[in-house]
């Protein structure tokens, strides 16, 4: 492989993630308007974001299979179709039960997007460089909701349009995938030695189903770890990002384009952080990184739920943002904890089941605040993620040493 074409993928992977977090983030600043034209009640608003999270938790499995099963770039192309169509059909819902619907298939292909653009990374860039080069493009997530909330200020309150066009966008990304991406050599040589082993033993039967793989041997303990940590950090995190801009505005006493101006900057903050661990994951280790992360934002948003003063809410903002760069992080670490022919799917398994839990946090945190306060579900996001930090532990150190990646604690040790 040309040493140039890793530049393509990390640069066409951030534009291809970009759009698949507007595409994500376009139903929160939609939910205003909607509501009141189609009569929801916010039960029924919080079931949208719901129904979005478990897609994504289906997707990120299913399509972690068909990218390990038939090829990265097959099922990328398989993603942004789904959400493409489905996000720009989003336009011509009558009701709310369609809605729902829609949002539930489109999060089938938004869920996948996540683990397959990691493997692909993952598996074109030097083992020294992956994770900078993994949270880079994870770091487009962020930009993303900018992206949308600049969309919204333009089109809302027409909510139909705005999922029109964000829809429509998503078919930059998918010309990029399908002319200039090319399909992983690391994952076709492993399938060319998976069917030189099949010959050399004597049948030509399909080897076993990656989702299988990762529930045996020393891989259940790791999936299983990693899924928890992914679901108590999720569950932190989209219970707080919900009712983010509900917190600063009904609880802080912001007016909402103050709120506008504090989440851009919340976000700019969170760009920052994955470029900086994704450093610190290359310098200092992927798990030692992912664990700073947790604990980081452990630390500081129960702070951020407690404060009153404006100021500092401006300036604590980009600060525990900073810290909440743990999904970029899930990236590099996950996929260097699975071997190729299952390292989209168990990556994707993990970090998409976390999603998936998580699809309750918004209505829970919503419940939370009408017998306390949306505060008080800072707080606990921020034991949450120093839970999940704890976790973290639990699980394998992943080095570097002459571009091959030693499993530590999965590998026979060496002999001689």
């Amino acid at each position: 492989m040309h040493s140039s074409y890793k530049w393509v993928v990390l640069f066409g992977s951030f534009i291809i993630y970009l759009f698949d977090a507007l595409e994500i983030s376009v139903l929160s600043f939609a939910i205003p308007s909607l509501s009141a034209e189609l009569g929801l009640q916010p039960f029924q608003a919080g079931l949208l974001a719901t129904g979005t999270l478990l897609g994504m938790g289906v997707g990120g499995p299913l399509m972690g299979w068909l990218a390990d099963s038939k090829g990265r770039k097959t099922a990328l192309i398989v993603c942004l179709t789904i959400f493409v169509v489905l996000t720009s059909a989003i336009y011509f819902v009558p009701n709310f039960s369609v809605f729902l619907v829609l949002r539930f298939l489109a999060g089938i292909g938004l869920g996948g997007v996540w683990s397959i653009l990691s493997a692909f990374v993952h598996e074109a860039w030097p083992a020294e460089r992956r994770g900078i080069a993994v949270t880079f493009v994870l770091a487009a997530f962020p930009f993303g909701a900018l992206v949308a909330a600049q969309l919204s200020s333009l089109l809302m309150p027409d909510w139909r349009m705005l999922f029109l066009v964000a829809g429509l966008g998503g078919l930059l990304p998918l010309l990029i995938i399908l002319f200039l991406f090319k399909e992983s050599e690391t994952w076709q040589a492993e399938c060319r030695e998976s069917l030189e082993r099949r010959e050399a033993a004597g049948t030509t039967s399909a080897p076993s189903t990656p989702i299988g793989e990762i529930f045996k041997g020393e891989y259940l303990r790791i999936t299983i770890v990693a899924s928890a940590v992914a679901s108590l950090a999720f569950v932190g995190y989209y219970g707080v990002t919900t009712w983010l801009p509900s917190y600063l505005e009904t609880e802080r006493g912001l007016d909402p384009q103050t709120v506008g101006q504090y989440m851009t900057w919340l976000n700019l903050g969170m760009f920052v952080g994955y470029l900086v661990f994704g450093w610190i994951a290359d310098k200092a280790g992927k798990r030692f990184a992912l664990c700073l992360s947790l604990l980081g934002a452990g630390v500081l948003m129960p702070i951020y739920g407690l404060v009153t003063d404006q100021t500092a809410l401006l300036w604590l903002g980009p600060l525990y943002a900073f810290f909440m760069t743990f999904a970029g992080l899930f990236g590099p670490y996950l996929g260097s904890l699975y071997a190729t022919e299952a390292r989209a799917t168990g990556a994707g398994f993990c970090f998409n089941v976390g999603r998936g839990i998580s699809a309750f946090a918004p209505l829970l945190f919503g419940s939370l605040a009408a017998v306390a306060s949306l505060s008080a579900g800072l707080v606990i996001s921020g034991c949450l993620f120093i839970i999940g930090a704890l976790l973290v532990l639990l699980l394998p150190k992943v080095s570097t040493h002459l571009n091959q990646e030693v499993h530590e604690q999965i590998t026979e040790p060496q002999k001689g």
